[in-house]
């Protein structure tokens, strides 16, 4: 058995519900598997959003909620003394709170700076997935199954972003929903197995709207626009829509997109962009044939 929490960002609403339970859980409440969180300065379940896009015709936002990832190969048990950090069988990684203390190196190691420093303590601490309610035989929480064990934050929830169970089983839930799921693991994790997998984190969207000629003054619905990748050949098609915008999101970092729109009647059009960063391409004008 191997325990995880899936997160799907596309699913995230920043509600913060799940930030708020992990500190109902965890702030003034010390366990045998952690000191107390400090009230400020700690993001056991860090809400890590930013805003997308280079015009104002074009923005959104991203929302990756981020606790640690309990790595297959942690980086803070490289880092640990003493057998100060350790990973349970189920796979759950426990920075102990007697054996840290005084170890800042544990902070460091860690790749997604999911590893907080407590000064007061002079202890490093950090998600426990709330192995210690899992551990205990009394606790049930109130989601589905009265005696279904999840970490409060996949417990609190509402949009069900977040899904716990144990990622060896096939039949599970969260095994289901990461196989018909889109896995964007972080990038300083990539390539390594994690207790906590991110689905639908977003990589980079072009986008653009497209008009019928401009004495018309109307925007073109359906016209075919579709991106092609120099570098890896891959291409994308997708209309525009009743607003006569198109987008597409998924696409690869840095590379060089070559871009065409179609309409009956019309000339093509052709442009160039690039995927160092979400773009909106431009406002389109088509040509009658």
């Amino acid at each position: 058995m191997r325990l995880g929490i899936a997160i799907d960002s596309r699913l995230c609403m920043a509600c913060y519900c799940c930030f708020t339970a992990c500190k109902d859980e965890h702030c003034g409440h010390g366990t045998a598997l952690s000191a107390p969180q400090p009230m400020m300065g700690q993001f056991w379940m860090d809400i890590r959003e930013w805003e997308r896009g280079d015009s104002s015709r074009r923005i959104k936002t991203a929302t990756v909620p981020t606790p640690c990832s309990h790595c297959g190969e942690p980086a803070c048990l490289r880092a640990a003394k003493d057998g100060a950090a350790y990973k349970r069988p189920d796979g759950i990684v426990i920075i102990d709170p007697e054996k840290a203390k005084g170890q800042r190196a544990i902070v460091d190691a860690c790749p997604i700076h999911a590893v907080y420093w407590n000064e007061e303590l002079s202890l490093p601490q950090k998600c426990t997935m709330c192995a210690e309610l899992l551990d205990d035989p009394n606790y049930l929480s109130h989601l589905g199954d009265p005696g279904l064990k999840v970490p409060r934050c996949v417990e609190a929830c509402p949009n069900r972003a977040l899904v716990f169970g144990d990622l060896d089983d096939p039949e599970s839930e969260i095994a289901k929903r990461i196989a018909e799921g889109r896995v964007t693991q972080l990038e300083p994790l990539l390539g390594q197995e994690t207790g906590v997998v991110h689905l639908n984190v977003p990589t980079v969207f072009l986008a653009g709207t497209v008009y019928y000629p401009k004495e018309e003054e109307e925007v073109c619905i359906g016209a075919k626009v579709r991106l092609t990748c120099e570098e890896t050949g891959e291409s994308w098609e997708t209309e525009t829509n009743y607003f006569g915008d198109w987008e597409v999101e998924w696409l690869p970092k840095d590379k060089t997109i070559q871009i065409e729109i179609l309409h009956e009647g019309h000339k093509p059009v052709h442009c160039t962009a690039r995927t160092e960063s979400d773009h909106y391409v431009a406002m389109t004008w088509l040509e009658k044939e």
